[in-house]
Order: structure tokens, then sequence, then C-alpha cells
């Protein structure tokens, strides 16, 4: 499947899994002509002329003028080079940069020396800074949506990206299988530890007490809930259409005793019924698509109580903007990170009360470092389970989040919320830091 989707020329196996495709495997070799040189250009100056250096099949280098600039760690000159290894890769790349980096990339055609989390982050900072209010960003904006999250569309977005194998995911995440942004008390924990507290961090942002109910909507590997019942003493139950992680889940759950305690339900977040003390959903908002906010809302008024309160966690945007269309395409089909304005739309139609916004952008950039890390000591590994080019699109994909993060192209909030006129909350944020 990665092989064919990602246009890899071909699965390698031992000495051959390091071939370096060059332009005369692809029939697109040659001379570069001078239009094309005059396409690249305008490229570049489209994006900000990025303090990076091209590197053409000929060995001929971007122009010298396209390189002034500050590098992403403060210094002048490029940061990073792109080579283009054939014509065909260059065209493609011009016509649709944000779609054919990723597609070149993971064939093999195209490649980043000098580090491409840098490289990415040095794109990112040099991008024209839009006016969120312009007439183009309202006309795209809808389109974050483009894949829509119906019943049946949903578990097969799903599918695509969480259904490839626990034990891939085992290779790089930590011992829990946390599949979510960490939290970095201390800068130089371990994932492990940070993992851990970010479950106390939501745990006490909900002000959880023992005998009460939650929902949780995307449970993912069951952590999460399995801590709260652990921790808190509650019980609960977790939705989530991943046939995988349902069984792992519930596996854990058996494992360790809390079986009685927390129930995973194979099923959508729009079928969750019953009444609950709190609702929450970390990673999972990403997943629903705007349009759809109105309806999560809708869910959740139902199912809290009176007292009821709950928290959303969730990779989002600055402002509304439509998904990479590489990461839409390859990684997570359905996704489109929200704008705060647009989570509102989860609450303002049933009188919910936002109690508490934070913004773990570099906590998630911190938690990104450690995956990559991991992800590439497993490198090999992940070859020998699929292939060369799905070894590349997640290296991508990875160093890609890394980038967007670190520029602040992409946010991580954490809202908390409750019943409007609901009294019964902290006065102070102190409860949200104790050890």
């Amino acid at each position: 499947m990665w092989q064919e989707n990602a246009g890899y020329p071909g699965k390698s196996t031992g000495a051959d899994a390091d071939f370096r495709p060059s332009a005369k495997h692809f029939g697109f070799g040659g001379q570069v002509f001078g239009a094309e040189r005059l396409l690249l250009e305008r490229m570049l100056e489209s994006i900000g002329n990025p303090s990076v250096q091209i590197e053409l099949w000929d060995g001929q280098l971007a122009p010298q003028h396209q390189l002034r600039g500050v590098g992403s760690d403060g210094g002048d000159g490029p940061v990073a080079r792109m080579i283009v290894r054939d014509r065909g890769a260059l065209l493609k790349l011009i016509s649709n940069p944000e779609f054919w980096f990723g597609e070149m990339y993971a064939a093999g055609r195209i490649e980043v020396a000098g580090g491409l989390a840098e490289f990415i982050e040095t794109v990112y900072r040099s991008l024209p800074r839009v006016n969120p209010d312009t007439l183009g960003k309202r006309l795209l904006a809808p389109f974050s949506d483009a894949h829509r999250n119906s019943l049946p569309k949903a578990r097969s977005n799903i599918h695509h990206h969480y259904d490839i194998g626990n034990e891939f995911y085992r290779l790089w995440l930590d011992r829990q299988m946390v599949y979510t942004c960490g939290y970095f008390p201390v800068r130089s924990m371990s994932l492990e530890d940070a993992q851990i507290a970010k479950l106390d961090h939501v745990c006490r942002k909900l002000q959880l007490q023992a005998g009460e109910t939650v929902v949780e909507a995307g449970s993912g590997w069951g952590t999460l809930a399995l801590h709260m019942a652990r921790q808190c003493g509650v019980k609960v139950k977790a939705y989530n259409i991943s046939r995988e992680q349902i069984a792992f889940s519930r596996q854990r759950a058996r494992e360790t005793g809390l079986d009685d305690r927390v129930e995973f339900i194979e099923d959508d977040y729009r079928n969750i019924r019953g009444d609950f003390d709190a609702f929450v959903s970390v990673g999972m908002l990403e997943h629903v698509g705007v349009d759809n906010y109105p309806e999560l809302g809708a869910v959740i008024d139902r199912s809290l109580n009176t007292s009821g309160r709950g928290l959303i966690h969730s990779i989002g945007r600055d402002y509304p903007c439509p998904m990479n269309p590489w990461i839409e395409r390859r990684i997570f089909p359905g996704a489109a990170p929200p704008s705060l304005s647009e989570m509102m739309r989860i609450f303002e139609p049933y009188g919910f009360s936002v109690l508490d916004v934070e913004n773990l952008r570099l906590h998630y950039a911190r938690t990104l470092e450690h995956w990559l890390e991991r992800y590439e000591s497993a490198a090999d590994r992940v070859a020998e389970m699929f292939d060369p080019a799905f070894v590349r699109t997640w290296r991508l994909y990875l160093a890609g989040s890394l980038a967007a993060f670190r520029s602040g192209a992409m946010q991580l909030f954490q809202v908390g919320f409750a019943r409007s006129g609901y009294n019964q909350i902290p006065w102070t944020r102190q409860h949200q830091y104790l050890a």
C-alpha cells in the first residue's frame, strides 16, 4: 500500500535499502533550462525565500540571492539543503509544493541534507503571515472538512492511521503507548515521566473524585481511562472506533484488574449514551471535522449531568486554515485541527462555560523530539515491517510536526469547561500544579 501510494520506485531490502535514485532512473535528467530556474525562483519567492539551499540533479544550486535571510538557529545563511534528483520531481514541486514535496521525499526523488525538521521549520518561518480575515482564508477554511467524517467514513479514516499495527507504534512511543502531547514540568524529564505527568495534569483539571463517572471520546490504547480509574477511583466508559486499539485496551484492563471499572466500547462518539460527571477527549477532536462540532456539543450536553464538566485536548491553529494536503492524504485523512474560535462551536450552542485554556505547543515539540529520536533508532525495523517509502513518509510526518510546533504553525489546546452557572469550580489554578 505505502509503496504504491507514496510513489516509491520499488521496495528495496538489504544493501538496496540505501539506494539513492538519480535523474537517470526516471528519465528526466539533462540540462536545467532557464524557464525551470525562473519557475523555481518564483516558487521560492511565493514562500518567502526561506534560508535554504536547493541543489538540482546536475549539481547546480539555486540562485545565491535566494539564500539571504536568517536560519532557525539565528545564524546567517542556509540551514539545510534540499536535493532535487530529477526534472519531473522539480516540476511537480513547483506546481504544488505543499503536496508534492511530501510525495517526492517519500519516493526518494527529493532529499534533505542538514536536518529535515530544521529545513521544514525554516520554510514555515519564512511563509508570509496571512491575515485570517482575508477573503481567501474565509473561502478556503470550509475545505478543511473536505473529507466528511460520516460514521462509515470516520471508521475508514481512523483505520488508515491507527490500525497499521500496534507493534509499529510500540517502537517509538512511551511504554504506556500514549500517542498525544506529553507534559514536561521539567524540560529534561523522560518521555515516560512526561506522559504520566500529562495524565495527572488532565485529572487535576477535571477535579475527579472517587465514585464519579467519566466518559472518554477517543481513548487511544486505553492509558488515560485506566489511569483515571486507578488513580482517581472513577468509573470510565471509553469510546473508540479503532479495532486494534480497543482490543489492546481491553486486554490491558483485564491484566491490571480494572475491567470492572473501565469499559472500552468499540463505537463512534456520536453513539455515546449515559449520564456522567465528566467528559474528556484527548487527541480525538482533530478527527471530528469542524462541521460536526455542533453534533459533538449535543453529545456532551446530553451526556453530562447538571454538575458536569469536561476537558478537550486538541492540536489546533491560530486561525481557521485548511489541513496540509499531503498530511491529509497520506497520514490523517479527514483531519482538521481547529482554531479556538472554531472550537467554540462545541460549547456556545449548549450554554457551556469555558473555564480554562492552556496552550502546550512547546510541550508537543518536546514530545516529538523524543518520538523522532526513537523512530530513527527503529528505522531499520520499520523498513522490515513495511518498506523504505513508509520509513520516509513517517519520518517526514514526525519531523514536519516537530517543525510545525516549534514554529507556531500548530498549537496544542487544552480547554476546560462546565455547565453555565455551575459554581463548584476552583477559585484559582493552584490545583493544576500541585505535585
